[in-house]
């Protein structure tokens, strides 16, 4: 899929985003002149959450053939001035290192949209607007989020979204007000397993590869019925080509999700964005953040306190998020940990390829949790304790079981704790022979077609 045909590499020099003049921003006379891009200028740099200062300016990395028109609608500031109520804080959504972002309604269609406008103080610059645009315009997928327009009039630089009502993951996983219900289980799966499938394209159906090096809940937006799209696409960079292994570049993320070896030399792949992905899915699964400042020594980082409890079968449990109220299923739990552990690997090169924690995450969202028949599966079993007989799904446990806080059943016997443990051993064992086996089979698959394209021959 040739979706950068014209892209290429080298330092970027010069673009032209219109012929507005003035710096008032409402330039209301004309339209804006659509965006045609020959060659790329790295523009207003701006440093991003995590920066080497000591660097100098990068380039993109990307040339758009002359006579490349982006896709996208142009809009006048003027038009989204309108459509958001001339930016009143009752329209506020939301702000980043881009800038702020308002919800608008645009008075051609009365479609709801995010506008996005960039902050010229704030941590990202025009580099990361034209990039967003670029790959916005370029790139389309159902778990991508859809960029409707832009607007270059004047100085004024804003991006115009689809509207996703649900707003982002960390909304619905960190600081829930007492109202707020928390995410089930299935949900939760749902969005890694979409999610996953967005970084997929980027990486294996994009050509070249793109990385999108900013991955975190935050950038994770939910359409109507927790649909995940990966939203900010202002740092994504262009991934090695041909018997490159890597691409170096500037450090740019964000402190929690950066992957180590990224972090210590600026040398990215796509196995970068594996590690990102194992930390927002570790949020998932615990309901923690990637940094907490409010926690205790040793439980500010979500990996560092979470990696030794891997190596732990009996306090597996204890990475459950507390808010499920133990509704979810104990297997599943396993399997998810599993997937978590290996993205998150300190050595790049032995973590999964996306497209087979895809392959993993897919089957985990496709056995949807029951409350009521895993409380059924459980009504049978009940044990005396105190003088009183205790429904085992009262509390705790995916399984509906009472469980103690190394994960093991209160009243189990040594042979049910031995049962239990070798439950936990194989569906680890399981989730791990996942990716190998999707693998083996597209070697396989890509085999056959070499063979039979040889044979044709």
């Amino acid at each position: 899929m040739g979706c950068f045909p014209c892209f290429g590499s080298g330092d970027v020099e010069e673009l032209s985003v219109g012929n507005g003049k003035g710096g008032n921003g409402r330039r209301e006379e004309q339209p804006v002149v659509p965006l045609t891009i020959d060659r790329v200028n790295s523009g207003l740099d701006k440093p991003s959450t995590i920066s080497n200062p000591s660097s100098r300016k990068e380039s993109i990395g990307l040339k758009i053939g002359s006579g490349v028109n982006i896709s996208a609608q142009t809009f006048t500031f003027r038009e989204l001035a309108a459509a958001t109520k001339n930016f009143r804080p009752e329209c506020f959504l939301g702000e980043g290192g881009f800038g702020r972002v308002y919800k608008g309604h645009l008075e051609s269609t009365g479609q709801a949209v995010a506008v996005k406008q960039l902050d010229r103080n704030g941590l990202q610059g025009n580099r990361e607007f034209l990039v967003e645009v670029l790959m916005l315009s370029l790139l389309h997928h159902p778990n991508l989020v859809n960029l409707i327009g832009y607007c270059a009039d004047g100085d004024q630089r804003l991006l115009v979204y689809e509207f996703m009502p649900l707003g982002s993951l960390e909304d619905h996983l960190h600081d829930l007000p007492p109202e707020k219900e928390s995410l089930d289980w299935n949900t939760r799966m749902k969005i890694a397993a979409g999610a996953a499938r967005g970084l997929e394209y980027l990486h294996d159906k994009a050509s070249p590869p793109v990385i999108y090096r900013d991955f975190k809940s935050s950038n994770i937006l939910l359409d109507k019925g927790f649909h995940p799209k990966l939203s900010d696409f202002g740092l994504a960079k262009l991934g090695p080509v041909g018997d490159k292994s890597h691409v170096s570049t500037r450090v740019m993320g964000t402190y929690g999700y950066c992957a180590p070896e990224y972090a210590m030399t600026g040398q990215l792949t796509v196995k970068s964005d594996v590690y990102s992905f194992g930390v927002v899915f570790l949020e998932l699964i615990t309901g923690r953040k990637a940094i907490d400042s409010t926690k205790g020594h040793g439980e500010q980082n979500l990996v560092s306190w979470a990696r030794p409890m891997f190596n732990d079968r009996r306090k597996l449990a204890k990475l459950s998020d507390p808010r499920l109220q133990g509704r979810y299923p104990m297997r599943g739990l396993y399997q998810a940990l599993a997937v978590a552990s290996m993205c998150i690997q300190e050595e790049a090169a032995t973590r999964p390829l996306i497209a087979d924690v895809v392959t993993a995450l897919s089957y985990l969202a496709s056995q949807a949790y029951d409350p009521a028949t895993a409380l059924a599966s459980a009504s049978g079993h009940r044990s005396s304790r105190g003088g009183r007989a205790v429904e085992k799904g009262e509390d705790g446990g995916g399984s509906g079981r009472r469980w103690d806080v190394d994960g093991l059943e209160k009243d189990d016997s040594p042979r049910d704790a031995t049962n239990k443990d070798f439950d936990r051993e194989k569906a680890v064992a399981e989730a791990k022979m996942w990716g190998a086996n999707w693998r083996e089979k597209r070697r396989a698959s890509e085999q056959g077609s070499f063979d039979a394209t040889s044979a044709s021959g």
